[in-house]
């Protein structure tokens, strides 16, 4: 019996860390507080950076913690029907990745 609640503890705490690792986005309450504390730039102004590069409509977005950085995610479809991808670091706005969608 002790093997078993064991086992499940594991198994439950193995579920819970993975869990946790894969969900990196951070929700529209936090994205508010990091800009209030400065920690990040406010998203209006990283879509008006990211529409500079690439003109078009945004039409996915994603605040992420990755590797310690905050990065914006964004998704734009151009004039053309062009997909592209682009990544901001949300704190100074420098562009980290533009590339055309798949």
């Amino acid at each position: 019996m002790k093997n078993y609640i064991a086992l499940s503890c594991a198994v439950l705490l193995g579920v819970g860390s993975a869990a946790a690792m894969a969900d990196d986005d951070i929700s529209r309450e936090e994205a508010a507080r990091l800009v209030e504390q400065g920690t990040i730039q406010s998203l209006e102004s990283l879509e008006q950076k990211a529409l500079s590069i690439k003109a078009g409509q945004i039409t996915d977005r994603d605040l992420e913690l990755d590797d310690g950085r905050y990065e914006y995610k964004l998704d734009i479809r151009s004039e053309d029907g062009t997909d592209w991808d682009i990544t901001l670091d949300a704190a100074t706005g420098d562009v980290i990745k533009t590339e055309q969608d798949d």
